[in-house]
């Protein structure tokens, strides 16, 4: 529990006031409500985050480092499909990264039923609608004869805390014998992984930690590193991950598009399960819960499909789980397209709430959760962007009975409702999670509810 507590974030942490408000009815209640916590980045020990904004061939990618250990020992080989230049990479932000997991990590929502003895009159309503590792010392061109290799750099340069090489190769065997020759441990099989890429003529991003500028940051973590670059290629390559990855391997990525969802060409991409009614207690076992429930769906579909956790217009949100960032905080993330507010726009239209966004300034996140391992994925991943602006979200209910006095005829239907309500939101947790449905309803303290009465056939004929 303790461990859960400090990977949760709490989001709000007052309920909203109470505005859904209408006459009683068997079938419907009143509710009010609040988010209590989310399913962010933190919940998966192993997950690394890819930001891609994509207009075109156009493309800004951000990697967040998740290396844990020794930075002395890091090192990063990135197969990329340009050439890049100095001015083409630059450090990025993690409290931005942070923030689009925020905004689009899927949530834990929070009703209240509302007293079915009072009578109430409607009046609103909402509409929810590859990374390598390896140990990096200093690279020295002297050691060997490069040609013997076939390896050319094809540029050096320093971004931040990282030196940073460009590769090009003619044979993995070359390129895999310079790598090992100038002190890069890179794991066991790499030869046959890196052949594919040399063949479609792609380059090698390697990076390594300068300590010195390290210790200038004042940061006690790497920062993320970003390069944008234009190539009709619109791909992520995760199969050199595979090579030193221990099991399942989650990796986040967040595509900022201005046309609307993107989707994994190559595997099928599937919607997270989402707007279930489970039982209150899960509250305080939000984390267990949706671990569980993303196994149990990543285990029923094959474990060889991509997860759509979040799609939304970012100018929005409705229900919001996070602020929408900023235009600053999104060109942070990569978003090339935006410009500036349009300072000769009338006043009385700027203030207008929520008015749509300018073509060009419009941009849609689509968050894709992948679950990966050496047995699964043989391909790195190619996306696709669709004009496809459908909204989604990763949501999941809580629903509070009312406890108050209810002596009013409706009260007690009201009452009798309750098992049967609680028993399908056991049966829900229990298909989403594969938990124990015994345990679950012991938890739900189901027994002590009263059974539904089942009303007499010839009461409505005397009434």
């Amino acid at each position: 529990m303790k461990r859960f507590l400090r990977w949760m974030r709490v989001l709000v942490s007052t309920a909203l006031a109470c505005l859904v408000v209408f006459a009683y009815s068997p079938a419907v209640f009143a509710f009010c409500g609040f988010y209590v916590s989310q399913a962010d980045a933190s919940l998966f020990n192993k997950a690394s985050q890819v930001v891609i904004a994509r207009d075109g061939k156009r493309t800004v990618l951000t990697m967040a480092n998740d290396y844990q250990g020794d930075v002395k020992d890091f090192a990063l080989v990135v197969p990329v499909p340009v050439l890049l230049k100095e001015k083409q990479v630059r450090i990025g932000e993690q409290k931005i990264i942070d923030r689009l997991d925020s905004f689009s990590a899927p949530r834990l929502v929070e009703y209240f039923d509302s007293d079915p003895c009072a009578r109430y009159e409607a009046y609103d309503r909402v509409n929810l609608g590859g990374i390598t590792r390896a140990s990096a010392a200093p690279v020295t061109e002297s050691k060997a004869r490069r040609d013997n290799y076939q390896v050319t750099i094809e540029a050096k340069f320093s971004v931040g805390e990282y030196d940073i090489l460009i590769l090009s190769a003619k044979e993995s065997d070359g390129l895999e014998a310079w790598l090992i020759d100038n002190d890069y441990k890179i794991p066991q099989g790499a030869k046959e992984l890196l052949q594919p890429y040399i063949r479609q003529n792609m380059k090698f991003f390697v990076a390594k930690v300068n300590i010195a500028e390290l210790s200038k940051t004042g940061s006690q973590s790497l920062r993320p590193l970003m390069m944008a670059y234009e190539s009709p290629k619109f791909m992520l390559p995760i199969r050199l991950g595979m090579l030193n990855a221990n099991g399942d391997q989650d990796l986040l990525v967040y595509i900022l598009s201005p046309k609307g969802q993107a989707e994994v060409a190559n595997y099928r991409t599937i919607k997270v399960p989402s707007d279930a009614d489970i039982p209150v207690y899960v509250k305080n076992e939000f984390g267990d819960f949706y671990k569980s429930m993303f196994k149990t769906s990543y285990n029923k579909e094959g474990r060889k499909v991509a997860f759509l956790e979040y799609a939304w217009d970012m100018s929005n949100c409705d229900p919001c789980s996070a602020e929408p960032l900023s235009q600053e905080e999104l060109r942070k993330a990569g978003v090339f397209w935006i410009g500036a507010p349009d300072s000769s726009e009338p006043s009385s239209r700027r203030i207008l709430p929520r008015p749509m966004p300018p073509s060009n300034s419009r941009v849609f996140i689509t968050r894709l959760h992948i679950r990966y391992n050496r047995d699964k994925f043989p391909e790195d991943l190619t996306f696709k962007e669709t004009s496809n602006q459908e909204l989604f979200q990763g949501r999941y209910v809580l629903r509070h009975a009312f406890k108050g006095e209810m002596n009013c005829d409706a009260g007690k239907e009201y009452q009798r409702s309750l098992r049967p309500r609680f028993e399908k939101e056991a049966q829900t947790l229990a298909s989403l999670t594969g938990w124990n449905i015994a345990d679950i309803r012991r938890k739900m303290n189901i027994s002590s509810l009263p059974n539904p009465v089942e009303t007499p056939f010839w009461e409505n004929i005397w009434k």
